[in-house]
Protein backbone atom coordinates (compact mmCIF):
# COMPACT_ATOMS: atom_id res chain seq x y z
CA UNK A 1 0.00 0.00 0.00
CA UNK A 2 0.97 3.55 -0.64
CA UNK A 3 -0.14 5.28 2.63
CA UNK A 4 3.03 5.50 5.59
CA UNK A 5 2.86 2.58 7.58
CA UNK A 6 3.84 3.95 11.51
CA UNK A 7 5.37 1.28 14.09
CA UNK A 8 3.47 3.43 16.79
CA UNK A 9 0.94 6.14 17.08
CA UNK A 10 0.16 7.89 20.07
CA UNK A 11 -3.13 9.38 20.54
CA UNK A 12 -2.38 11.63 23.22
CA UNK A 13 0.31 14.80 23.46
CA UNK A 14 0.34 15.26 27.07
CA UNK A 15 3.40 14.62 28.99
CA UNK A 16 2.80 10.65 29.16
CA UNK A 17 2.74 10.96 25.04
CA UNK A 18 5.57 13.01 25.03
CA UNK A 19 8.00 10.81 27.04
CA UNK A 20 6.88 7.89 24.35
CA UNK A 21 7.79 9.47 21.63
CA UNK A 22 11.61 10.02 23.19
CA UNK A 23 11.13 6.26 24.64
CA UNK A 24 10.22 4.82 20.95
CA UNK A 25 12.82 6.98 19.73
CA UNK A 26 15.23 5.07 21.64
CA UNK A 27 13.78 1.88 20.64
CA UNK A 28 14.11 2.75 16.97
CA UNK A 29 10.40 2.90 16.51
CA UNK A 30 8.76 5.49 13.83
CA UNK A 31 6.12 7.47 15.47
CA UNK A 32 3.13 9.74 15.02
CA UNK A 33 1.26 11.74 17.83
CA UNK A 34 -2.27 12.73 17.69
CA UNK A 35 -3.57 14.97 19.84
CA UNK A 36 -7.28 16.78 19.90
CA UNK A 37 -5.79 19.95 21.50
CA UNK A 38 -4.37 22.97 19.42
CA UNK A 39 -1.10 22.36 21.52
CA UNK A 40 1.09 19.53 23.02
CA UNK A 41 1.28 19.01 26.68
CA UNK A 42 -2.32 18.47 27.90
CA UNK A 43 -4.09 19.05 30.80
CA UNK A 44 -0.56 21.53 31.86
CA UNK A 45 -0.24 23.54 29.20
CA UNK A 46 -4.13 23.84 28.65
CA UNK A 47 -5.25 24.53 32.36
CA UNK A 48 -2.09 25.66 33.86
CA UNK A 49 0.79 26.14 32.19
CA UNK A 50 2.08 28.57 35.07
CA UNK A 51 1.36 26.49 38.01
CA UNK A 52 4.47 24.31 39.98
CA UNK A 53 4.85 20.86 39.36
CA UNK A 54 6.71 18.67 42.24
CA UNK A 55 6.33 15.57 41.64
CA UNK A 56 8.90 14.53 39.17
CA UNK A 57 11.68 12.98 40.33
CA UNK A 58 15.16 14.44 40.60
CA UNK A 59 13.41 18.09 39.63
CA UNK A 60 12.10 19.55 43.04
CA UNK A 61 9.82 21.81 41.04
CA UNK A 62 9.10 23.17 37.84
CA UNK A 63 6.69 25.23 35.99
CA UNK A 64 4.37 23.03 34.05
CA UNK A 65 4.89 25.21 30.72
CA UNK A 66 8.76 24.67 31.30
CA UNK A 67 8.45 20.92 31.99
CA UNK A 68 6.41 20.92 28.81
CA UNK A 69 8.98 21.81 26.78
CA UNK A 70 11.68 19.68 28.03
CA UNK A 71 9.34 16.97 26.92
CA UNK A 72 8.96 18.30 23.68
CA UNK A 73 12.86 19.10 23.14
CA UNK A 74 13.34 15.41 24.08
CA UNK A 75 10.39 13.72 22.36
CA UNK A 76 11.72 15.19 18.83
CA UNK A 77 14.74 12.49 19.47
CA UNK A 78 12.18 10.06 17.42
CA UNK A 79 11.49 12.81 14.77
CA UNK A 80 7.94 12.12 15.21
CA UNK A 81 4.65 13.74 12.73
CA UNK A 82 2.58 15.59 14.87
CA UNK A 83 -0.86 16.09 14.16
CA UNK A 84 -2.72 18.33 16.03
CA UNK A 85 -6.52 19.38 16.52
CA UNK A 86 -7.30 16.27 15.43
CA UNK A 87 -9.98 13.49 17.58
CA UNK A 88 -9.34 9.63 17.03
CA UNK A 89 -12.72 8.42 16.66
CA UNK A 90 -12.79 4.92 15.17
CA UNK A 91 -10.18 2.14 14.74
CA UNK A 92 -10.14 -0.90 12.08
CA UNK A 93 -7.80 -3.90 12.23
CA UNK A 94 -6.45 -4.99 8.62
CA UNK A 95 -4.08 -7.50 8.17
CA UNK A 96 -0.75 -6.86 10.55
CA UNK A 97 -1.54 -2.82 10.82
CA UNK A 98 -4.48 -1.07 11.97
CA UNK A 99 -6.34 1.87 10.28
CA UNK A 100 -7.10 4.68 12.63
CA UNK A 101 -9.72 7.33 11.56
CA UNK A 102 -9.92 11.10 12.64
CA UNK A 103 -12.28 13.60 12.52
CA UNK A 104 -10.14 14.96 9.54
CA UNK A 105 -8.10 12.10 8.00
CA UNK A 106 -6.97 8.37 7.74
CA UNK A 107 -3.95 7.11 10.10
CA UNK A 108 -1.97 3.69 9.00
CA UNK A 109 -0.03 1.65 12.17
CA UNK A 110 1.30 -1.33 13.45
CA UNK A 111 0.65 -0.73 17.12
CA UNK A 112 -1.64 2.19 18.95
CA UNK A 113 -0.57 3.66 22.44
CA UNK A 114 -3.13 5.48 24.14
CA UNK A 115 -1.82 8.22 26.29
CA UNK A 116 -4.54 10.25 26.57
CA UNK A 117 -4.87 10.98 30.44
CA UNK A 118 -8.74 11.78 31.51
CA UNK A 119 -9.82 12.20 27.73
CA UNK A 120 -11.65 15.13 26.65
CA UNK A 121 -11.96 17.55 29.75
CA UNK A 122 -14.54 20.37 30.86
CA UNK A 123 -13.74 22.24 33.96
CA UNK A 124 -16.69 21.64 36.60
CA UNK A 125 -18.66 24.83 36.82
CA UNK A 126 -20.39 26.67 39.76
CA UNK A 127 -23.38 26.61 40.65
CA UNK A 128 -24.18 30.04 41.41
CA UNK A 129 -26.77 32.53 39.30
CA UNK A 130 -25.43 35.00 36.78
CA UNK A 131 -21.79 32.88 37.20
CA UNK A 132 -21.65 32.55 33.20
CA UNK A 133 -21.55 36.27 32.27
CA UNK A 134 -18.56 36.49 34.61
CA UNK A 135 -16.46 33.94 33.10
CA UNK A 136 -13.29 34.74 31.30
CA UNK A 137 -13.27 38.05 32.39
CA UNK A 138 -13.04 37.76 36.31
CA UNK A 139 -13.88 34.14 36.90
CA UNK A 140 -11.62 31.88 35.95
CA UNK A 141 -11.65 28.14 35.31
CA UNK A 142 -7.76 28.17 34.11
CA UNK A 143 -5.00 29.87 34.82
CA UNK A 144 -2.79 30.93 31.69
CA UNK A 145 -0.55 33.65 33.09
CA UNK A 146 -0.25 34.53 36.67
CA UNK A 147 0.41 37.82 36.27
CA UNK A 148 -2.90 38.37 35.43
CA UNK A 149 -3.38 38.30 39.08
CA UNK A 150 -0.47 40.97 40.00
CA UNK A 151 -1.75 42.93 43.17
CA UNK A 152 -5.32 42.02 42.42
CA UNK A 153 -7.44 40.11 46.06
CA UNK A 154 -8.30 36.85 44.10
CA UNK A 155 -10.45 34.25 45.70
CA UNK A 156 -10.26 30.65 45.56
CA UNK A 157 -12.30 27.94 44.87
CA UNK A 158 -11.82 23.98 46.12
CA UNK A 159 -9.99 22.15 48.48
CA UNK A 160 -7.70 19.78 46.34
CA UNK A 161 -4.42 20.32 45.07
CA UNK A 162 -5.00 22.47 42.08
CA UNK A 163 -6.43 25.17 44.65
CA UNK A 164 -3.91 24.78 47.03
CA UNK A 165 -1.18 25.18 44.72
CA UNK A 166 -2.47 28.32 42.80
CA UNK A 167 -3.51 29.74 46.32
CA UNK A 168 0.39 29.35 47.30
CA UNK A 169 1.50 30.54 44.04
CA UNK A 170 -0.40 33.43 43.57
CA UNK A 171 0.72 34.75 47.37
CA UNK A 172 3.53 36.88 46.43
CA UNK A 173 1.59 37.56 43.41
CA UNK A 174 -1.80 39.14 44.16
CA UNK A 175 -2.27 41.79 47.20
CA UNK A 176 -4.48 39.10 48.98
CA UNK A 177 -5.74 35.61 48.22
CA UNK A 178 -8.19 33.74 50.00
CA UNK A 179 -9.23 29.81 49.59
CA UNK A 180 -12.66 29.01 50.26
CA UNK A 181 -13.77 25.23 50.81
CA UNK A 182 -17.04 24.03 51.34
CA UNK A 183 -15.30 20.76 53.94
CA UNK A 184 -13.33 21.52 57.34
CA UNK A 185 -10.23 19.53 55.64
CA UNK A 186 -8.94 20.04 52.34
CA UNK A 187 -8.01 16.65 50.09
CA UNK A 188 -4.67 18.39 48.87
CA UNK A 189 -0.89 16.19 49.79
CA UNK A 190 -0.45 17.22 53.18
CA UNK A 191 2.88 19.26 52.80
CA UNK A 192 0.89 21.12 50.81
CA UNK A 193 -2.05 21.83 53.29
CA UNK A 194 0.48 22.22 56.13
CA UNK A 195 2.30 25.05 53.38
CA UNK A 196 -1.14 26.68 53.44
CA UNK A 197 -1.53 26.87 56.92
CA UNK A 198 1.76 28.50 57.38
CA UNK A 199 1.06 31.21 54.66
CA UNK A 200 -0.54 34.16 54.46
CA UNK A 201 -3.42 32.76 52.22
CA UNK A 202 -6.65 33.71 54.52
CA UNK A 203 -8.64 30.27 54.56
CA UNK A 204 -12.65 29.72 54.90
CA UNK A 205 -13.69 26.54 55.74
CA UNK A 206 -16.45 25.60 55.68
CA UNK A 207 -17.93 27.91 53.87
CA UNK A 208 -20.19 27.57 50.44
CA UNK A 209 -20.11 30.58 47.92
CA UNK A 210 -23.94 31.61 47.78
CA UNK A 211 -23.96 35.06 45.28
CA UNK A 212 -21.47 36.68 42.98
CA UNK A 213 -21.84 40.49 43.50
CA UNK A 214 -20.81 42.42 40.58
CA UNK A 215 -22.03 44.34 37.21
CA UNK A 216 -22.11 41.38 34.86
CA UNK A 217 -18.50 41.82 33.76
CA UNK A 218 -16.60 42.47 37.06
CA UNK A 219 -16.85 40.66 40.29
CA UNK A 220 -16.38 42.72 43.19
CA UNK A 221 -17.84 40.77 46.46
CA UNK A 222 -18.59 37.06 47.09
CA UNK A 223 -21.01 36.03 49.35
CA UNK A 224 -20.10 32.88 51.44
CA UNK A 225 -22.46 31.00 53.83
CA UNK A 226 -20.97 29.13 56.57
CA UNK A 227 -21.94 26.00 58.37
CA UNK A 228 -24.39 27.66 60.84
CA UNK A 229 -25.79 29.96 58.01
CA UNK A 230 -23.61 32.90 58.89
CA UNK A 231 -22.85 34.95 55.81
CA UNK A 232 -19.67 37.28 55.00
CA UNK A 233 -19.11 39.34 52.50
CA UNK A 234 -15.15 39.54 50.95
CA UNK A 235 -14.07 41.98 48.36
CA UNK A 236 -12.84 40.35 45.25
CA UNK A 237 -10.89 41.10 41.82
CA UNK A 238 -10.82 37.72 40.62
CA UNK A 239 -12.32 34.43 41.24
CA UNK A 240 -11.14 31.22 40.78
CA UNK A 241 -12.68 28.10 40.39
CA UNK A 242 -10.95 24.64 40.97
CA UNK A 243 -13.46 21.92 41.30
CA UNK A 244 -11.82 19.19 38.82
CA UNK A 245 -12.91 18.47 35.31
CA UNK A 246 -16.04 16.25 34.02
CA UNK A 247 -13.69 13.41 31.39
CA UNK A 248 -14.67 11.23 28.96
CA UNK A 249 -12.76 9.01 27.17
CA UNK A 250 -14.81 9.80 23.86
CA UNK A 251 -15.22 7.83 20.69
CA UNK A 252 -12.54 5.61 22.54
CA UNK A 253 -14.91 4.01 24.53
CA UNK A 254 -16.82 2.80 21.22
CA UNK A 255 -13.53 0.31 20.40
CA UNK A 256 -14.30 -2.69 22.58
CA UNK A 257 -11.75 -1.81 24.79
CA UNK A 258 -12.04 -3.27 28.11
CA UNK A 259 -13.34 -0.63 30.83
CA UNK A 260 -12.76 -0.08 34.20
CA UNK A 261 -15.30 3.08 35.34
CA UNK A 262 -13.40 5.91 32.60
CA UNK A 263 -10.10 3.63 32.81
CA UNK A 264 -9.08 1.33 30.08
CA UNK A 265 -7.69 -2.32 31.82
CA UNK A 266 -4.16 -2.54 30.76
CA UNK A 267 -1.82 -5.95 32.02
CA UNK A 268 1.39 -5.89 33.17
CA UNK A 269 3.18 -5.71 29.67
CA UNK A 270 0.70 -2.49 29.48
CA UNK A 271 -1.33 -4.33 26.77
CA UNK A 272 -5.24 -3.82 26.48
CA UNK A 273 -7.88 -6.55 25.52
CA UNK A 274 -7.11 -5.81 21.63
CA UNK A 275 -3.72 -7.19 20.88
CA UNK A 276 -1.36 -4.73 19.33
CA UNK A 277 -3.24 -1.50 21.07
CA UNK A 278 -1.59 0.12 24.52
CA UNK A 279 -2.24 2.13 26.84
CA UNK A 280 -0.06 4.46 29.68
CA UNK A 281 -0.55 7.16 32.00
CA UNK A 282 -4.07 8.32 33.64
CA UNK A 283 -5.88 6.91 30.66
CA UNK A 284 -5.15 3.33 32.03
CA UNK A 285 -5.83 1.61 35.29
CA UNK A 286 -4.24 -1.69 36.80
CA UNK A 287 -4.44 -3.13 40.15
CA UNK A 288 -3.22 -0.36 42.56
CA UNK A 289 -2.27 2.16 40.14
CA UNK A 290 -1.70 5.63 41.92
CA UNK A 291 -2.45 7.97 38.92
CA UNK A 292 0.71 10.97 38.99
CA UNK A 293 2.85 12.04 36.09
CA UNK A 294 5.60 10.09 37.78
CA UNK A 295 3.62 7.24 37.32
CA UNK A 296 3.03 7.51 33.76
CA UNK A 297 6.50 8.00 32.67
CA UNK A 298 7.25 4.74 34.76
CA UNK A 299 4.43 3.20 32.61
CA UNK A 300 6.14 4.42 29.09
CA UNK A 301 9.40 2.25 28.77
CA UNK A 302 7.01 -0.98 29.66
CA UNK A 303 4.36 -0.49 27.08
CA UNK A 304 7.25 0.66 24.52
CA UNK A 305 9.68 -1.99 25.11
CA UNK A 306 6.84 -4.65 24.46
CA UNK A 307 5.57 -3.26 21.48
CA UNK A 308 9.10 -3.06 20.17
CA UNK A 309 8.88 -6.81 20.94
CA UNK A 310 5.40 -7.28 19.48
CA UNK A 311 6.50 -5.93 16.01
CA UNK A 312 9.52 -7.50 16.08
CA UNK A 313 10.13 -10.34 17.68
CA UNK A 314 13.50 -10.87 17.40
CA UNK A 315 14.06 -8.32 19.78
CA UNK A 316 14.60 -7.78 23.13
CA UNK A 317 12.21 -6.74 25.99
CA UNK A 318 15.03 -5.45 27.91
CA UNK A 319 16.56 -2.90 26.27
CA UNK A 320 19.80 -1.37 26.80
CA UNK A 321 20.20 1.87 29.57
CA UNK A 322 19.72 5.35 27.75
CA UNK A 323 23.53 6.36 28.43
CA UNK A 324 24.50 3.20 26.53
CA UNK A 325 22.58 3.49 23.90
CA UNK A 326 24.09 7.16 23.57
CA UNK A 327 27.56 6.35 23.73
CA UNK A 328 26.72 4.06 21.33
CA UNK A 329 25.38 6.52 18.38
CA UNK A 330 28.58 8.79 19.67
Amino acid sequence: MEEEVYDVIIIGGGPTGLFASFYAGLRDLKVKIIDSLPQLGGQLMELYPDKYIYDIGGIPKILAKDLVANLEEQARYSNPTICLEETAMEVEKRGDFFVLTTDKTVHYSKTILLTSGVGAFQPRKLNVPGAAAYEGKSLHYKVKNIQDFKDSNVFVLGGGDSALDWSLMLEDVASKVTICHRKEQFTAHEMTVQQLQNSKVHIKTPYGIKELVGDGETIREVVIVGKDKEEERIPVDHVIVNYGNIASLGPLKQWGLEMQKNSIVVNEKMETNIEGIYAAGDVCTHGGKVKLIAVGFGEVPNAISHIKAFIDPKSRVQPMHSTSIFETVK
